[in-house]
């Protein structure tokens, strides 16, 4: 497959509708230097983008958060979003809108006088996982911890936030794994590189209080359509000794959708039946 620079379609940016290999950005842009850039990851099913609007008014308050407000309305980005996606014939596929301060007037830390710029694409991607999606996938335990909230507005969906998750999941690939969990800076379990994580003991289930991690907007839809059926959820701290005692565990997330997981380091999971009954649930309504 071609590389995402080099592919036929059409990418919109910053309000027009550009040939995908001229879709460029210059090398002195601020973001390129400073990591300040916001993003959003979507998925389109049957040529609808599931939870669409909730994902671009995050992208509007992730742009809040790094000082950098972004120069387009929910309505607008909404626009943006179904116009690519018209343009590229699609209709199931993954749309990535991106926000970033662009090249301008500043080329030091601040960059207030460089403009915001905007960009959304799309294109057609199977799962994230591969055929762990059946089987269950299999996640490494990261070296590195994700951040306090007083060092970076954990609450964005920020381009800098990812480092670490592009350096531990180098690392779990080299291991054989699919992914690897990370510890948050006091040493709970929080999150995958790009996926919230639930576990079940005794037909409960419990998830990492967000507080330090981003609050999914597929990790939210998961968790009311367990209440929805009656199952119990706990959104808690959980120490990393208490991997040996849960049955399952499962990732949620915009790419990953829901992913069992059969292993996180030296504790095993099944695929047990509340993990495939959400996973089919959730399939039945994004597509619904």
């Amino acid at each position: 497959m071609a590389g995402y620079d080099d592919r036929d379609g059409f990418i919109w940016m910053d309000g027009e509708m550009v040939e995908w290999r001229s879709a460029k950005v210059h090398v002195l842009s601020h973001a390129m230097h400073y990591a300040s850039s916001v993003f959003e990851g979507e998925r389109c099913y049957n040529g609808k983008i599931f939870k669409s609007r909730e994902h671009s008014e995050r992208l509007i308050k992730s742009g809040e958060l790094l000082d950098m407000p972004i120069p387009y309305s929910v309505d607008e980005i909404e626009a943006a979003k179904e116009a690519v996606i018209k343009a590229n014939n699609l209709t199931d596929a993954y749309v990535r809108v991106v926000a970033w301060r662009g090249a301008g007037e500043d080329m030091g830390v601040a960059s207030s006088r460089n403009p915001v710029r905007m960009a959304a694409a799309a294109w057609e991607w199977g799962a994230y996982y591969g055929d762990a999606k059946m089987k269950g996938a299999k996640l490494d335990i990261a070296k590195w911890k994700r951040p306090s909230p007083e060092t970076i507005p954990t609450a964005a969906k920020a381009a800098g936030l990812y480092m670490i998750c592009t350096m531990s999941k180098h690392t779990a690939e080299a291991k054989g794994c699919s992914d690897a969990l990370f510890m948050d800076y006091r040493g709970y379990v929080a999150e995958a590189t790009g996926a919230n994580v639930f576990f079940v003991k005794d037909g409960e289930v419990h998830t990492p209080i967000p507080d330090a991690i981003l609050n999914g907007i597929t990790r939210q839809t998961v968790i009311g359509m367990l209440r929805d059926k009656g199952i119990t959820v706990h959104e808690r701290r959980i120490m990393p000794e208490e991997l040996a005692e849960f049955e399952q565990c499962w990732l949620t997330g915009t790419a990953a959708e829901v992913t069992p997981v059969g292993q996180i380091g030296d504790y095993t999971f099944e695929v047990g039946a509340i993990t495939r009954e959400i996973a089919e649930d959730y399939e039945k309504l994004v597509r619904a």
